[in-house]
């Protein structure tokens, strides 16, 4: 059995309860208020359960909670699952801020500049001094995929714009590269929000990426990528700024490590080898995930942790445990929690190699082996 969120709607909230099978992670980025999030395998054992009402089953996309649903009604629970998962609850709930007409972009700003001001605005302003990422005349694509972190990039380059000393432009860049239509119009409905006037471009990379059966993700990363520069140079920009963090960074170190027996990071500025005059920028760089989750929260924002067509493959299979990048996450926090200097211990071990410590390296696509100087005394 499914219900709509209309029809989940003119229930008595004391008839049913919802229950969200979304991962912990996903729900990190927007939870249902209300919502016990219990995994699928553990709702017969959880003692939250109530057994005299009605389990209203979400899932990412109203996929995978059929059949926890039907599973759950052949062992005597009223259960039926949301059509369309959390994605329909979410655009109900942004259409019922909308009826409400709360200020969401003034209460944004405003957060940024006073409650978020010393973990967020600080460290984005940081980062663009220690990094030179911005510089007089600049005109830069601001990339938006839809996501907390791009969004909120968005922002803070606004908040630059308008306070900040540097004089510079901006373009607020969306690719669809084949998002489905719930996800396309949530992009559209939290830029209108969010007061980002946002210029879109299409693409069919998803089309291109579906035949792909060894790594789509890192295909599909480097074509949207390919893409944006394109775009970004059609519209006269000389950089692109992605919304990459400071978690982000730490997991690509200890990834390189342990799965690519390399020692390298995730640079805060790259010049483009394919577009001449072209680079890419990262200034979340020093900004934690934890501090854009409860921006976010704090907010009421809600947003997609992937729009990503294959992502939500993988969401309802519930794949994502098993990617390397989602181990690596796991470890760091498990390392921190006997440890919290171990983030940062891992962010400065890129910024103290000495070269003369190491056996080899390459520098220029040159590799270099610490005997070709040892006997030089």
């Amino acid at each position: 059995m499914q219900l709509s969120i209309e029809e989940v709607k003119k229930l008595d909230s004391n008839s049913y309860q919802i229950i969200d099978i979304r991962s912990e992670e996903e729900v990190a980025h927007g939870a249902i208020k209300g919502a016990l999030n219990i995994q699928a395998e553990e709702i017969e054992s959880d003692e939250r359960v109530p057994h005299d009402k009605k389990l209203v089953i979400v899932c990412s996309r109203g996929k995978t909670s059929v059949d926890v649903a039907e599973y759950l009604t052949e062992k005597g629970f009223d259960a039926a699952s949301l059509k369309g998962g959390y994605i329909s609850w979410l655009l109900d709930a942004m259409k019922e801020d909308e009826v409400a007409e709360r200020d969401i972009k003034a209460d944004v700003e405003q957060s940024i500049r006073k409650k978020f001001k010393k973990s967020i605005w600080r460290k984005f302003t940081k980062a663009i001094n220690t990094y030179e990422l911005v510089k007089p005349g600049d005109k830069i694509a601001v990339c938006i995929s839809g996501g907390k972190d791009s969004m909120l990039m968005a922002k803070l380059f606004q908040e630059l714009a308008r306070h900040g000393k540097k004089n510079f432009e901006v373009v607020f860049l969306v690719m669809n590269p084949g998002y489905n239509e719930a996800n396309y119009q949530l992009i559209l409905e939290n830029s209108r929000t969010l007061g980002i006037p946002i210029t879109v471009f299409q693409s069919e990379i998803f089309d291109v990426v579906a035949g792909e059966e060894s790594s789509p993700c890192y295909l599909c990363a480097r074509m949207r990528r390919g893409y944006l520069y394109s775009r970004a140079k059609e519209l006269g920009c000389n950089k692109i700024a992605l919304g990459h963090h400071y978690d982000d960074v730490i997991e690509t170190i200890l990834m390189g490590m342990l799965y690519g027996a390399q020692i390298q990071t995730m640079m805060p500025k790259l010049h483009s080898t394919n577009f001449e005059g072209m680079e890419l920028i990262r200034p979340m760089y020093l900004i934690r995930e934890e501090d854009i989750i409860h921006w976010a929260n704090y907010n009421g924002l809600r947003f997609l942790r992937c729009a990503c067509r294959f992502t939500e493959q993988c969401a309802d299979e519930e794949t994502d445990k098993s990617s390397k990048r989602a181990e690596v996450k796991e470890l760091i926090h498990n390392l921190a929690q006997k440890d919290p200097v171990i983030e940062f211990n891992i962010f400065k071990s890129v910024e103290n190699v000495n070269v003369n410590t190491v056996v080899a390296y390459k520098k220029d696509g040159v590799k270099h082996h610490f005997l070709e100087t040892y006997d030089e005394i």
